[in-house]
């Protein structure tokens, strides 16, 4: 050990005597005891330069720079590291609360103009104004759905706007892909007197609704059924019976699974189909009730047919509302918003309503032209009407070979027609997309509800028309209040 020690020394002499001439000049110049207190310190110091040097042979003055930086270091690191770290903290954590706090007003913003949509929706005063914007579609951009052997009789779109199903006077249903336009299940009808043995319907559907969760799908008929079916299966679940003539209309409450039924015997029932039970029973029609219609709140409106009313139906309260204005039988109803209504007749007339008025706000008389020999003219009669729910825009189908899509005026007082589409055929049943992307058109050879007239020109087939929009900015896209 000691051997190898001294030959290193060797190598380097003079770091050695450096070291020693060191040691000694500063014995030399410290006189006073104050000095030998600080000979005794530097003592270390010696020894550590020796081993140091025995490391770091080439350098011996740096690792006295290297030291002096350490202990200068590690003096003060504690403290100031403390420091250091505490306000890297404080730092952080208010960059976070600042970020936090605009992330919040953000949202906050959002859930704010959402809370608005949805007191407006709820009070029935929201409307959107989409119409300005819309364009007619080209004529190779429409698409037909084609499966049905007879006359489609009615149709709902799934609230993710990704299927349609239809319905027939064939008596069989068919959900369909709305993106490839295939079939993806078809539930078919039964001849007359198979009902014990067949799933399904035997005799016409005349309606159908679609809760707002996409669960349950409704289906009604001729022969006074109502049947009931698992929407993304399309597996039987009930059949309601109770109606003493052919179920005309069916709503479900949205948000809910209850579910309103209109008749020809004149009454309207309400059902909670998560039970599996019959809750009640409303009169008032005068007449076969032709159409129904629901939103969120816990009423429904229909048209009466031939007594020529509409009335709305308050379930808690058990009363009615009763309006006047067509000069012929509605056929057609459809909710706007909770507040505002759409109504089509055989007079050939399409007519806006407020529940709040007894008479219509605004009514286009011929909506859809006049057929016959001169002097005989009959007016087109109005089969179907749509409204893209909460906007300022509505449809109406009839048998002149088009749909016409509307404009309503401020605070629904007017009606403008927008564009005509193309549509060979009885319009029979009208649905806007939840999206306003597209409007499907359920089109047959003969009326939904008879045999009056018969287009063999026509298709029975679903007609899915694109909603083309002008490019708009962001800026134009408001919602009103009145």
């Amino acid at each position: 050990m000691s051997s190898s020690f001294f030959i290193k020394g060797k190598e380097n002499p003079k770091l050695g005597k450096k070291g020693k001439n060191t040691a000694v000049t500063k014995r030399k110049g410290d006189g006073d005891p104050a000095g030998k207190g600080k000979v005794r310190a530097k003592k270390p110091n010696k020894y550590n330069e020796e081993i140091s040097s025995e490391s770091e042979t080439e350098s011996p003055a740096v690792p006295k720079k290297r030291q002096s930086n350490e202990e200068h270091v590690y003096e003060e690191t504690p403290q100031e590291k403390k420091l250091r770290l505490a306000k890297l903290y404080l730092e952080q954590l208010k960059d976070e609360e600042e970020k936090r706090a605009e992330e919040d007003s953000f949202e906050t913003d959002l859930i704010a103009g959402r809370l608005q949509e949805e007191v407006l929706e709820q009070k029935g005063k929201l409307q959107r104004l989409i119409a300005k914007d819309l364009i007619p579609p080209d004529a190779s951009e429409i698409r037909v759905l084609r499966g049905h052997k007879l006359p489609i009789t009615c149709l709902v779109i799934a609230p993710d706007d990704k299927c349609i199903f239809s319905a027939a006077k064939d008596c069989s249903i068919i959900k369909w892909d709305v993106g490839s336009g295939k079939k993806l299940h078809t539930i078919p009808g039964g001849r007359k007197g198979t009902e014990d043995r067949h799933v399904g319907h035997t005799a016409h559907i005349l309606c159908m609704a679609i809760s707002s969760d996409g669960k349950y799908l409704a289906t009604g008929d001729m022969n006074k059924l109502i049947m009931i079916w698992e929407a993304a299966t399309c597996k039987h679940l009930y059949k309601f019976t109770g109606h003493k003539g052919p179920v005309s209309g069916l709503s479900f409450r949205k948000g809910t699974h209850d579910l309103y039924s209109a008749s020809h015997d004149r009454s309207v029932k309400v059902w909670n189909v998560d039970e599996n039970a019959y809750v009640e029973t409303l009169f008032g029609h005068q007449d076969a009730i032709t159409g129904l219609d629901s939103l969120s709140r816990e009423r429904c409106v229909t048209a009466g047919g031939r007594d020529r009313t509409v009335r709305v139906w308050k379930i808690a309260e058990e009363s009615q509302l009763v309006f006047h204005g067509h000069e012929g039988s509605i056929d057609c109803i459809q909710l706007i918003n909770e507040e505002h209504m759409i109504t089509g007749a055989d007079d050939g007339s399409v007519s806006l309503w407020s529940v709040n008025k007894k008479k219509p706000l605004s009514t286009v008389k011929l909506a859809h032209g006049c057929h016959g020999d001169a002097g005989l003219e009959q007016p087109h009669w109005v089969a179907s009407v749509a409204a893209l729910q909460n906007s300022d825009t509505v449809a109406s189908g009839s048998h002149n070979s088009q749909v016409n899509v509307w404009k309503c005026g401020q605070n629904y007082r007017g009606l403008e027609p927008l564009f005509s589409v193309p549509v060979s055929g009885f319009v029979n049943s009208l649905k806007f997309s939840s999206s306003g992307q597209f409007l499907v058109a359920g089109v047959g050879q003969e009326h939904r509800l008879g045999r009056w007239w018969r287009l063999k020109e026509a298709k029975n087939g679903i007609y899915v028309i694109p909603l083309k929009r002008k490019p708009s900015n962001p800026e134009e896209a408001k919602v009103t209040e009145y």
